[in-house]
């Protein structure tokens, strides 16, 4: 009888063996590497899907703002962690900025990446990012990262002229009207894409000044492009002039709707619900609500703003606390948007001369004076005295395109007819 086993199979089986190795059985192997894929061909694949995207976009016909999102969100991913060329990202972002819309735009940030701007698409994923953005955050905030942008030089000449024009919106929200304006006529003589916006921030920046016919002439040469009609608005209601600046935004408001830019209709449905509210209250109902409508789905926070002091001024007179008006100037301080603050304290202005409470109107004076101690804005000053029935305190560097009387008389008569509509309800 044969010993026990000694690691072979017994004689006769057929086949002889040895015991498995334990360092070549199925679970001790080394797997195998894959061969790694050199980084140009990484980059190659990035490119081919980076055209695809815009190949997608442009080839689509219509408008379709879901498309240009999701490709552009894509492809500025591809272009930032490639370093790929801008090629068709370019003109989606001005398709991006043409809607006044403002989603979020931002790619997810690399892991590990830093925050400089170190090429093209860093620079046009922050300028994007900060544009909408800027919806949500103070404009302090946004003039800074704008500022990043247009300092890096990276942009070609038609998109730094965008940095360059949103930065020098965000200076005037803030009251730096000197470097606004250098930016603005810095895009204006380029006569570039935003040439006829950067002419219409200076229509604006003449405005805020109290330079009325300055402000005036310039609006009447901006056409479509510049935003004709609504400056014209801007510069009317100003006036007490309440009709023909309604008229003026109704016109604005058609032509955006004509060429399919909902921001800015919703923009020009506002401002009329605006002044239609100094002058008749029912018909503010209408119109506030047709804002509703146009705003809804669009982040567009300085319009949400006028939205809401529209409301105040529909219910002058008859407010039953001024809860509301503080929570929005909270709101309105928080974004640094100095016109919506003015426009706050007007619309208070309104409310205490219809009351007849003289020492709470002279406190919104004391305020607006504080507010445009810069020398912007300064006209809402000389207008809260108007409602009042005030003297001036001194001589007024305003330039109305009409006599001050003329204005005084405007604006004081708007708060004589809203007491006899609340005294008689008609």
């Amino acid at each position: 009888m044969s010993g026990p086993s000694s690691g072979r199979i017994p004689s006769g089986s057929g086949r002889t063996t040895s015991r498995p190795d334990p360092l070549h059985h199925p679970q001790h192997r080394r797997p195998r590497r894959r061969p790694l894929v050199p980084a140009r061909d990484w980059e190659q694949a990035a490119a081919r899907a980076l055209a695809a995207l815009g190949a997608q976009w442009q080839d689509h016909t219509g408008r379709d703002r879901t498309l240009l999102i999701g490709c552009l969100r894509q492809g500025l991913a591809l272009a930032r962690d490639f370093r790929l060329d801008l090629d068709w990202l370019t003109d989606a972002a001005w398709s991006y900025v043409a809607d006044s819309v403002w989603e979020p735009i931002a790619p997810p940030a690399r892991p590990g990446a830093g925050t400089a701007l170190e090429a093209p698409a860093d620079a046009l994923a922050e300028l994007l990012a900060a544009l909408a953005r800027r919806q949500h955050e103070h404009r302090s905030i946004t003039a800074s990262r704008l500022a990043a942008v247009t300092q890096s030089g990276l942009l070609p000449t038609d998109v730094h002229e965008m940095a360059v024009y949103y930065l020098a919106k965000a200076q005037r929200d803030l009251g730096d009207s000197a470097g606004s304006r250098a930016g603005m006529q810095l895009v204006a003589d380029g006569d570039g894409r935003l040439a006829p916006a950067a002419r219409r921030g200076l229509a604006h920046l003449a405005r805020l000044a109290g330079d009325f016919p300055t402000a005036l002439n310039t609006a009447g040469m901006l056409g479509w492009a510049g935003r004709q009609y609504r400056i014209e608005g801007d510069i009317l209601w100003p006036h007490g002039d309440m009709h023909r600046a309604a008229a003026a935004y109704a016109t604005a408001r058609d032509q955006a709707e004509h060429h399919g830019v909902a921001g800015e209709r919703a923009t020009g449905q506002t401002q009329r619900a605006l002044v239609l509210a100094f002058t008749d209250p029912h018909r503010a109902d209408d119109e506030l609500h047709l804002a509703e409508q146009y705003l809804t789905g669009l982040d567009l926070r300085a319009t949400g703003f006028t939205l809401r002091i529209a409301a105040l001024v529909r219910d002058a007179g008859a407010l039953p606390g001024l809860d509301t008006a503080r929570t929005l100037r909270a709101e309105i301080r928080d974004a640094g948007i100095t016109a919506a603050e003015a426009d706050l304290e007007l619309a208070l202005a309104f409310h205490h001369n219809i009351a007849d409470e003289p020492d709470k109107a002279r406190a919104v004076i004391d305020r607006l004076n504080e507010l445009t101690r810069g020398g912007d804005y300064a006209y809402y000053v000389d207008i809260a005295h108007f409602m009042a029935g005030l003297p001036l305190p001194g001589p007024s560097d305003i330039r109305w395109t009409e006599s001050a009387e003329h204005v005084r008389s405007a604006w004081h008569s708007l708060v004589l007819a809203r007491q006899e509509h609340l005294r008689t309800g008609s």
